[in-house]
């Protein structure tokens, strides 16, 4: 079968999270702004996804609202979630599509410095559901070649986040990532064996999240205001911290968690974890190569 619908199973193994951890707790943060779709990138129409015009429709000419929209991400909701946490000294990992990156080399200078990991988001964020296999696969080695540039290193983990039916494969077969994050199948980190890198090493796959996540704010069948988003992340952090040994994913962006009322829901979250005593507030990559020792393929 071309699918895993048994992962675990009723008996998950054992997470060993460093300190006794009952939930390992991670936050991205979607650098995206400046990559989505538009005329200036080149693009045949503007940006119709993930912003607060719920349900724009792409036009063959530049959309100016959208586009501020976006640049409300870069220009001041990146710096206001830098803030909230780099002042508790919270780790983050970033998912930063790489053209985005180079548009503002004072976000990624502040990112280095607070040492987040910077993870790749693919070169562009744009859907790949249709691009042939041959372009994708450029993308991506052009997405690793300008992160190494802009970075100083090259990413060690993934996130196309609107694949094709080939991108497990493409980013498996190039073989320089500890970790895939393009699934949403599981609370724990496991191998994909279907898609292996060179020599046969099963690709690690470290899950993502869309539900606990701050696009449900700008969806229609979302949150309307920041006490349910504060709400359903205490939840969820809550729950797992009961059945223990799981990992929490929380997925943020600059132009919608970046709003003020967005982002106090966000700063309660983190201070209510921390106060847990009970959470391992970690980097992908440290999730990642945590498995890889405790659990190898």
């Amino acid at each position: 079968m071309s699918r895993d619908l048994v992962g675990y199973g009723a008996a998950p193994p054992e997470a060993h999270w460093p300190g006794g951890a009952r939930v390992a707790v991670q936050f991205v943060l979607n650098y995206e702004e400046g990559a989505e779709n538009s005329l200036l990138n080149g693009d045949e129409g503007s940006e119709a996804f993930l912003s607060e015009m719920v349900g724009a429709a792409s036009h063959p000419a530049r959309a100016m609202a959208m586009e501020s929209l976006y640049e409300y991400g870069s220009r001041a909701g990146f710096w206001r979630l830098h803030r909230l946490f780099t002042e508790r000294g919270a780790p983050v990992t970033v998912f930063g599509v790489a053209k985005a990156m180079e548009m503002n080399p004072a976000a990624v200078d502040a990112m280095r410095s607070a040492d987040w990991e910077i993870a790749s988001h693919g070169l562009r964020w744009i859907d790949y559901q249709n691009v042939p296999e041959d372009v994708e696969r450029a993308h991506i080695a052009e997405a690793v070649a300008l992160h190494t540039r802009l970075t100083g290193s090259r990413p060690l983990g993934w996130y196309q986040g609107r694949t094709s039916p080939n991108t497990a494969r493409l980013v498996a077969e190039e073989g320089g990532f500890v970790y895939d994050a393009d699934s949403y199948a599981d609370d724990l980190p496991y191998y994909d064996r279907r898609h292996q890198a060179p020599g046969g090493r099963a690709q690690l796959i470290v899950p993502y999240t869309l539900d606990a996540n701050d696009m449900k704010m700008v969806a229609l069948n979302g949150f309307t205001e920041g006490e349910q988003f504060f709400r359903y992340l205490r939840d969820t952090f809550d729950q797992l911290r009961r059945e223990g040994g799981r990992m929490m994913s929380i997925g943020l962006h600059a132009r919608i968690a970046g709003r003020p009322a967005r982002a106090a829901a966000v700063a309660r979250f983190l201070d209510h974890v921390i106060a847990s005593h009970d959470a391992w507030i970690a980097r992908r990559i440290d999730i990642a190569r945590h498995w890889l020792e405790r659990h190898p393929a």
